[in-house]
């Protein structure tokens, strides 16, 4: 959102978008617990802790939407970049960041994972249809800067062809391949459409366009499974904006309507007419009638394709005009007077806002929503020349190349989070400690030192050898601060300190320049 409102004129954005660069140049390296950059596997984590080292607590993982969905922002940005003279910025520094997600997409594309709710593991809607335009745009890119994407081209076709499985017949099927008893109708696939959404394409069912009979139809399964299940919904007849949630079995936090896909459910509206409009014709097709009747009941079986002067078109986006600004006022109905607070719910029984308070994703729901109607929309990414899927579908994949993208950032880390990796065999009762002369080792005082955790809690078993992997606690030190260390452990009784070997202290320097996290890994001395 920050790049096409950049683009779109608000100038003053630039240099929060060259920090975001900088920092998932950063970002890419830090290996976590869905693994790192070697093999690309770390590029699927979803969370870091806000001093960018890993997050290493449960969470839905890996998300394999996250690389083409950055990809994508920043291929927008390059492209704006090389019409305003910056190049060199694209291929030294943008560009590998962009390559690194590219080539987890070719890879990792048709292997499941979690959805964009971090909940259901499986096949996602969402990730496909962002995946595969990720994928075209990077080819485009790649011609343009004389870079190459090997997995771009080859595996396009198929992640479109993939896309087309999930749909039904009559709506998306939001997640397959482990749907965990739900009936499919999900927001996540009226999102996708958003994110997927060419102002030049046509209206396409292969892509699933926002005006396309499929994702209109769509829309109508989605938002009317919410219709009578929200009592604020009550009373609110078909054709008529509603709350719109989740999907219906959600149950976090009571299974409330979110702001962000109300919000959604508009924008969709929106890209629809916008699409529409520049055709300058509307097509009615079996798939899509239910969706336009429900709008205009005078329409009972007028399917047809009609030109921008027909009653029947004037009508109809009329109509869609006004079912689309109704989700602006159910939004605005359940929004705090004072202030205008958008949560991340609102109450299903009373439209309270209820869960995190002013989410981010909540306000540029209704930024983009607004941007939309007003015709502001992103500029094309090909989906007219990418729309026809192979007649057969094949799970291939490429191999990635994955290299650390260089760091440019826009000041030096002034603390360094540093983290102390021994590797000693233990037994259950013993445990790994590392002091140091500086006040944050303890001033080598045993007492005060700092306590590893075991990478592997699991194998705590009495005479079991196990492996201390890391410290507990990453802790924060001044940049360019140098140091003696060493490691010890105390005995099964808590008491009786046993120090590692070595004539001589362990030595470290805490790096200086954008590095913001460091592993320290070492061996324990005999």
């Amino acid at each position: 959102m920050l790049v096409d409102t950049f683009i779109a004129g608000d100038t003053s954005l630039q240099p929060e978008i060259q920090d975001y660069i900088s920092a998932q140049a950063i970002l890419q390296t830090v290996a976590g617990p869905s693994g790192d950059l070697t093999d690309g596997s770390g590029l699927g984590e979803p969370k870091f802790e806000a001093d960018g080292t890993a997050f290493t607590g449960p969470w839905g993982r890996p998300q394999r939407d996250g690389p083409a969905v950055r990809a994508t922002a920043l291929m927008a940005y390059s492209r704006w970049l090389l019409a305003n003279g910056g190049q060199s910025n694209v291929t030294s520094a943008i560009w590998p960041i962009i390559s690194n997600d590219l080539s987890y997409v070719g890879q990792y594309w048709n292997r499941t994972g979690f959805d964009l709710w971090e909940e259901v593991e499986g096949s996602s809607f969402f990730t496909t249809a962002v995946q595969h335009r990720a994928l075209v745009e990077g080819q485009a890119l790649a011609d343009r800067i004389g870079k190459s994407c090997p997995a771009c081209e080859s595996q396009a076709p198929q992640v479109l062809c993939f896309l087309q499985s999930f749909w039904n017949g009559k709506f998306v099927v939001s997640n397959i391949n482990n749907q965990r008893g739900r009936n499919g109708r999900d927001a996540n696939s009226i999102l996708a459409s958003i994110h997927t959404f060419d102002p030049d394409a046509a209206c396409d069912d292969s892509t699933f366009q926002p005006c396309s009979s499929r994702a209109l139809a769509n829309h109508k399964e989605v938002t009317d499974s919410f219709r009578s299940l929200y009592a604020v919904n009550s009373g609110v007849p078909e054709g008529a904006a509603i709350a719109v949630g989740r999907y219906t079995e959600d149950v976090y936090m009571g299974g409330n309507p979110w702001y962000l896909t109300t919000l959604a459910a508009a924008e969709q509206l929106y890209a629809a007419l916008y699409q529409i409009n520049r055709q300058g014709r509307l097509v009615i097709d079996a798939t899509s009638l239910p969706f336009f009747q429900a709008l205009d009941p005078t329409i009972s079986s007028l399917v047809g394709t009609y030109p921008s002067s027909s009653p029947v078109y004037i009508a109809v986006i009329s109509a869609m005009k006004t079912y689309a600004d109704g989700y602006l006022r159910v939004v605005q109905k359940y929004t705090p007077p004072a202030g205008g607070s958008l949560s991340e719910q609102y109450s299903r029984a009373d439209g309270s806002p209820r869960s995190a308070t002013d989410l981010t994703w909540s306000y540029a729901a209704f930024l983009t929503a607004i941007a939309c109607r007003a015709s502001v929309v992103p500029a094309s990414w090909g989906a007219s020349a990418a729309n026809v899927p192979p007649t057969v579908c094949a799970g291939t994949s490429v191999p990635g190349t994955y290299v650390p993208p260089p760091v440019d950032c826009r000041a030096n880390a002034s603390v360094v989070a540093v983290t102390f990796d021994v590797r000693e065999p233990t037994v259950y009762g013993e445990t790994v400690y590392v002091a140091g002369e500086i006040d944050e080792l303890g001033e080598w005082d045993t007492g005060k030192g700092l306590r590893l955790s075991a990478g592997r809690s699991t194998d705590y078993v009495i005479d079991l050898p196990v492996k201390y992997i890391r410290s507990g606690t990453t802790h924060p030190l001044p940049a360019g601060e140098a140091f003696e260390y060493k490691y010890y452990k105390t005995g099964t009784d808590g008491v009786t300190v046993t120090w590692e070997g070595g004539d001589k202290n362990r030595a470290f320097t805490v790096p200086e320049g954008c590095q913001r996290n460091v592993v320290q890994s070492d061996v324990w001395r005999s």
